[in-house]
């Protein structure tokens, strides 16, 4: 807080400024006085229409952006009707499996969920010439249809590769994605996040569209995901072992990010001297500063072990005298295995830690997976080659680790792209770890697979039968896992005590006249805690197929209404 006094009276074009500038981020630009509106820009915002302007200004243009915009803004009159048959669970279940279009779909999703989902995670075409890049607003007669080798979707709007020789090739691309980051923000909680993975080839225009869509003040990170630790002999002149993610918030309300405390951090605390505090690592008590630069820094300190005083030579400490002789009266310091050292580290207890770690943004391999543990996993669960670059589980995690509040175990997020439906299986494999609550909603268009891919001929049609399959079997196996480590501890039980558990209300308990032991009772103990994780995990989901609405369309401009019309109005079911 200031302790200067506003000379000024409130400054309202500024606050108004940043009012629309939290409504619609992409609305903002830079002028000569600084952050300003771009009214054209508000205009459209505001407007099913395009809106012509000449004006320059501070910005990522291509061709189509208006479109973009406008299609964004275009109410749909779909539905979603459900598909029991393909669900699991379907009445007791919170999780959604949506098939279609997920540009109509995140449009559906504004009625239910505008504002509550807390993370977003999606994987999208990377745009690298082989990708089937969705043609928004776009129409053609059956014999354009025949004379290209394009493919559509079930609305009939073509789905086609975007080749480098494409005119139009980044712009398509920027088109597809635009409208549909736009309607994901609004879904977003204010506190919520969005993770995007891209490769090299796009990552540059979707970190400027991001800034426009999300403001660049919410910008936290390009995560460096290390996908490959190996060399690729096929590349001509530099072999990638890297995708970035982007992350950004939904607004300013996130202050804080952490990051699930992992073993390999926990393993840099010991205890050598036995402090009764418990394990604890150390940090330097030197400043990086000179003395010249911080000359207040710069004071005697004892070795208690030796009772030598000495100064450092070159640099200051790192804080002030109080804080030093604080710390020594409470045996804070480190002096080295010998105790002589001369210049002293802190002691940093686990204990005393804040909860999580600091998030950084380099993932490495070892604590994210790799891509050939992703592809792995799939085939493990729907068979070999039959879908390509999945995510892997690890990766994801890590990702729902930090995108979801740290102590929480709840919390809803959503994969618009989801694929093979990674996101999903993560979320399951969280939950049946620490008995959470986390829900998923995975967006998926039936793309089709190719008739000579070993994902038709297993019998898979589409991308979507894929992701289905994929987390149906992944909680079928959770669950088979955790029943097998119920009987084998059960079984080892019932071997310590000679006679059989006996099972009441959902709960196994010892039985009568036995003698137990601590060893028998942290066994029986971890016995119902497994049982009630299996009891409490969600493996369901619903399925819901985007389908055209059985509403009579009714809205007409007023100069479009006639006279004969006006009954059929009068029931639009």
């Amino acid at each position: 807080m200031s302790d200067k006094l506003d000379l000024q009276s409130p400054d309202f074009v500024r606050e108004n400024v940043e009012k629309i500038a939290a409504l619609f981020p992409n609305c903002v630009t830079e002028s000569a006085e600084g952050k300003a509106i771009d009214f054209d820009q508000l205009r459209q915002e505001l407007s099913n229409d395009i809106v012509e302007e000449t004006k320059e200004r501070y910005r990522l243009e291509w061709p189509g952006k208006k479109e973009a915009i406008v299609t964004s803004n275009i109410p749909t009159t779909k539905t979603l009707r459900p598909v029991r048959e393909d669900s699991v669970n379907f009445d007791t279940t919170e999780n959604l499996y949506i098939e279609g279009d997920n540009l109509e779909v995140l449009k559906l999703l504004q009625e239910s969920y505008l504002g509550k989902i807390k993370m977003i995670y999606i994987d999208p075409p990377y745009n690298t010439g082989k990708d089937f890049v969705y043609k928004d607003n776009f129409t053609q007669d059956t014999e354009s249809y025949k004379e290209e080798s394009g493919q559509v979707d079930e609305y009939n709007r073509r789905l086609m590769v975007n080749p480098e020789t494409a005119g139009r090739y980044h712009s398509d691309w920027l088109s597809m994605m635009y409208p549909r980051l736009k309607l994901a923000r609004n879904l977003l909680k204010d506190d919520g996040v969005i993770f995007i993975s891209i490769d090299d080839n796009e990552v540059h225009n979707l970190r400027k569209i991001c800034d426009e869509i999300f403001g660049e003040v919410n910008f936290i990170a390009d995560i460096i995901w290390e996908k490959r630790y190996g060399r690729s002999n096929d590349a001509k002149l530099m072999a990638s072992t890297i995708d970035h993610i982007l992350l950004y918030r939904k607004s300013e309300s996130l202050q804080l990010l952490r990051e699930v405390r992992t073993e390999s951090a926990n393993k840099a605390y010991s205890n050598p001297d036995n402090d009764p505090r418990g394990v604890w690592t150390s940090v330097s008590f030197v400043s990086q500063r000179t003395r010249d630069e911080r000359p207040n820094l710069i004071y005697k300190i004892i070795n208690p072990n030796t009772g030598k005083e000495f100064i450092h030579p070159t640099n200051s400490w790192k804080y002030t005298e109080e804080k030093y002789k604080e710390w020594l009266a409470d045996n804070r310091f480190y002096w080295g295995k010998d105790g002589k050292q001369e210049f002293p580290r802190i002691k940093r207890f686990l204990s005393e830690l804040d909860d999580g770690l600091v998030p950084v943004n380099l993932w490495k391999h070892q604590e994210s997976g790799t891509g050939d543990e992703g592809t792995k996993e799939v085939n493990q669960l729907v068979g070999k080659s039959i879908f390509t670059y999945p995510k892997p589980t690890k990766l994801l995690i890590r990702a729902l680790g930090l995108g979801l509040d740290l102590n929480s175990k709840d919390g809803i997020v959503l994969d618009f792209f989801s694929g093979s439906a990674g996101l999903g299986d993560a979320v399951v494999q969280m939950n049946s770890k620490d008995k959470g609550s986390r829900k998923y909603i995975m967006v998926q268009l039936p793309e089709a697979t190719d008739e000579k891919s070993e994902a038709y001929k297993a019998g898979y049609k589409n991308i979507c039968e894929i992701g289905k399959e994929r987390i149906r079997r992944a909680g079928k196996a959770i669950i088979k896992e955790q029943t097998e480590l119920i009987n084998q501890k059960k079984s080892k039980l019932e071997k310590l005590l000679g006679k059989a558990l006996i099972q009441e209300n959902d709960e196994w308990v010892f039985p009568e006249g036995v003698v137990i032991d601590d060893t028998a009772k942290e066994l029986l103990s971890d016995i119902n805690d497994i049982q009630q994780k299996v009891h409490r995990l969600d493996i369901g989901f619903r399925v819901y197929r985007l389908d055209s609405s059985n509403m009579q369309d009714v809205y007409y401009k007023p100069h479009e209404y006639k006279q004969a019309e006006l009954d059929l109005f009068a029931d639009n079911i």
